[in-house]
């Protein structure tokens, strides 16, 4: 028998094996200064395309007004306790209340985490006999919800109707067997890519197949829709979701989330969801505050407004230089190039050090070998400086990578890693 150690000192995963190379740079980076367009990067002016800030509510002083006038009123633990048991406010009931009327659903809950509370949706909606098919391509949280799943579980290819039928045929003949349903799961906007999910495709489905669909709007909530409702809204399927889940970390620039649906699903939810159930509430500056942010939400279409004034300036610009951004259709804007990842390390560096612009890098095994994955997050507070900027640098690491810099600064990085 080995010690139970071992393994993990043997093999620290596919990211953390690069730790000692890029732990403080290209992971786990620390972002300073107030948030916002700009911020501080080891102690340099860069401008900031990796919060997903996406209104500009952070730093709003309204904002910090509320946060800062609750935490002095209540501190950062009040209420104690679990929902059920002593941690259940009349602000937290109005809070619900607010977010069901604004994503148009019977009822809603809060979750102390959206990561946490998805996983526990989905723990609590299914059964062993339950079926459930999801995109291949679903953030972490649902793949870990999926996991917990005693029954079987089937993958549909990302955004692909044909493949969804095909599953959803699968899994009605097995529920035929068992007795039990089928839970569909997609997300309203896809974090690394940004395509909004075929909520429309999905619906129509729901003419030829029995089953139910839960949707993760984290990206499209505050973004996307008329009034800022989420996908759904956009696409017009908002009452066909059966259950709604949002997150505050994004356009609410908070902590928490919600999960949406009919008063009886709620009520079930409220009574079964264990994340919950045995975790304490969310504090009362994150509910004060939550509620502050989905006034401004509802009453400034100017955020939202300007907010796309930035990702339309910024997804053009790329494309008209010629850039790979993919088939976004949100503000997720994803740029594609060729190479490995050390050209990856040094191409980022530049960004950082030569050109003030801090993004996100993806590389495998995240996405295919050879690719590099740059992800900008525009927000309200961006200005057309910033975009333009960012374009200029672009175009510059674009040539370097092009005509081999890149390989070459980084050859020794290569050779660690047994890269040619």
């Amino acid at each position: 028998m080995r010690d139970l150690f071992d393994r993990i000192i043997e093999n620290k995963g596919p990211l953390g094996k690069w730790a000692s190379q890029a732990e403080g740079y290209f992971v786990f980076p620390k972002l300073e200064g107030p948030i916002s367009n700009r911020m501080k990067f080891q102690g340099k002016d860069v401008i900031t395309w990796s919060i997903n800030d996406y209104l500009g509510l952070a730093n709003r002083p309204e904002i910090k007004k509320v946060d800062g006038e609750t935490a002095l009123e209540h501190g950062a633990a009040y209420p104690m306790g679990a929902r059920m048991m002593s941690g259940h406010t009349d602000f937290h009931e109005q809070l619900q209340n607010e977010l069901a009327e604004f994503v148009n659903k019977q009822a809603a809950y809060l979750l102390n985490f959206g990561y946490q509370g998805f996983m526990s949706v989905i723990d609590a909606l299914v059964a062993k006999d339950d079926i459930i098919v999801y995109d291949v391509d679903c953030h972490a949280c649902i793949i870990d919800g999926v996991r917990l799943h005693m029954g079987k579980r089937f993958t549909f290819k990302h955004n692909d109707p044909e493949s969804l039928q095909k599953n959803l045929e699968r899994a009605t003949k097995l529920a035929n067997e068992t007795g039990g349903g089928i839970l569909v799961i997609t997300e309203g906007v896809f974090g690394m890519r940004g395509e909004q999910g075929i909520l429309k495709e999905i619906v129509e489905l729901k003419k030829k197949f029995n089953f139910r669909l839960l949707v993760d709007d984290a990206h499209g909530f505050g973004t996307l829709g008329k009034t800022g409702a989420g996908a759904g809204e956009e696409q017009g399927v908002q009452d066909e979701i059966d259950v709604y889940l949002a997150t505050f970390a994004k356009s609410m620039a908070g902590i928490g989330a919600f999960v949406a649906a009919d008063k009886e699903i709620i009520e079930y939810l409220k009574y079964n969801l264990r994340s919950q159930m045995f975790a304490k509430s969310l504090p009362m500056v994150y509910v004060k505050g939550a509620l502050k942010r989905l006034d401004m939400l509802r009453t400034m279409p100017e955020l939202k407004a300007t907010l796309w004034e930035n990702v339309n300036a910024l997804q053009n610009g790329l494309k008209e230089r010629g850039f790979d951004i993919g088939t976004t259709t949100s503000c997720v804007t994803p740029v594609y190039l060729n190479g490995s990842i050390p050209e990856a390390m040094a191409l980022v560096k530049d960004l950082r050090e030569n050109h003030g612009i801090f993004c996100s890098i993806v590389v495998y095994p995240v996405i295919p070998k050879g690719l590099i994955l740059l992800r900008l997050i525009p927000t309200a507070t961006h200005t057309m400086d910033d975009i333009e900027k960012t374009l200029d640098a672009f175009s510059a690491i674009r040539e370097r990578l092009e005509n081999g810099t890149y390989k070459r600064l980084s050859a020794a990085v290569a050779a660690a890693m047994g890269e040619s």
